[in-house]
């Protein structure tokens, strides 16, 4: 129980402020919270079972650059998508992507994932407590509630701001966490 609340606590606190949640926030402002969440906790689910597995093993890494560059190159994609908006069909209702809302934040979620700090600081915290359920879940767990927050933030401001504020503040998240990202798999080449 100890490697469950230890896991949630410090993946919870590197969550906070972290790109991932920031997106987490960015689709909250298009998609609903439920379908947000979802796709946050399937990525989240699958990201940390692999990052437990990785701290147990500690025998093998991830090429952390390839990852980080495809991460960065989506954020950057997702951003210039918002920038160009949805389609309208002809009564004016906006279209979905053929991916559909779910896979759209599932996949780009679990992309910005892998390599992030959240994710080295499961497979740390795993390679110490060795209590694979007790990590994987705790893990998990805070990260969805921390991005469950952000979530939420998103909801409110999109109901308060203007369309055309979230679109660009949007596009600015995705563009600048894109970056960003590109930046760090450079910077530890």
């Amino acid at each position: 129980m100890t490697a469950f609340w230890i896991s949630f606590f410090f993946v919870f606190i590197a969550e906070m402020g972290d790109k991932t949640q920031l997106v987490a926030l960015a689709f909250a402002t298009r998609y609903s919270v439920k379908t947000v969440l979802a796709g946050v906790f399937g990525a989240t689910l699958v990201v940390h079972l692999l990052s437990v597995f990785l701290g147990e093993a500690a025998s093998w890494a991830l090429p952390t650059f390839w990852i980080q560059l495809l991460a960065g190159l989506s954020f950057i994609v997702f951003g210039l998508w918002t920038l160009r908006g949805d389609k309208l069909d002809e009564d004016g209702r906006k279209t979905e992507s053929r991916f559909g809302a779910l896979m759209t934040v599932a996949v780009t979620f679990f992309l910005a994932e892998l390599g992030d700090k959240t994710m080295l600081a499961t497979i740390t915290i795993a390679s110490q407590y060795q209590s694979f359920v007790g990590v994987w879940l705790g893990s998990t767990l805070g990260m969805v509630v921390a991005d469950g927050l952000a979530i939420i933030v998103g909801r409110v401001m999109g109901k308060r701001l203007p369309e055309r504020a979230i679109k660009y503040g949007a596009a600015t998240i995705f563009l600048l966490s894109g970056l960003f990202t590109l930046y760090e798999a450079w910077a530890r080449r």
